[in-house]
């Protein structure tokens, strides 16, 4: 079951981030913000695309091969990351009140169930 958790957790980190790789305004558009310079789109295809893979490789790694501390390590790192994200989300829920479910909310769920996937993956 484990396995299984983080190995979810892995692929939505993968998918994330080809997609930002391949397609940084799509990937960003629901946010309302325009990639007009291609310095703009080599952030998101940076932080969105090259960091989501990286991270789902480190997952499905955990997932598939790592053990002991090291794995622990990899997972709860990753889940503590995607915690925070959720956290910010509520301090901007807090200060900017965003309206609708898509996007802020949407992904704030997507955080919290990330991290209890991968907490529930230790």
């Amino acid at each position: 079951m484990s396995s299984l958790c983080t190995g979810a957790v892995a692929l939505f980190f993968l998918g994330m981030g080809l997609y930002g790789l391949v397609a940084p305004r799509a990937l960003i558009r629901p946010f309302g913000i325009e990639l007009t310079v291609p310095e703009a789109r080599a952030e998101v295809r940076a932080v969105y695309g090259g960091f989501g893979v990286a991270v789902g490789a480190l997952l499905a790694w955990a997932a598939l091969g790592a053990t002991g501390d090291l794995r622990s390590g990899v997972v709860l790192t990753v889940a503590v990351s995607l915690a925070g994200m959720a956290f910010g989300r509520l301090v901007a829920r807090a200060v900017e009140r965003p309206s609708e479910f898509f996007p802020s909310w949407f992904y704030f769920w997507v955080e919290v169930v990330g991290a209890a996937l991968l907490i529930i993956g230790l």
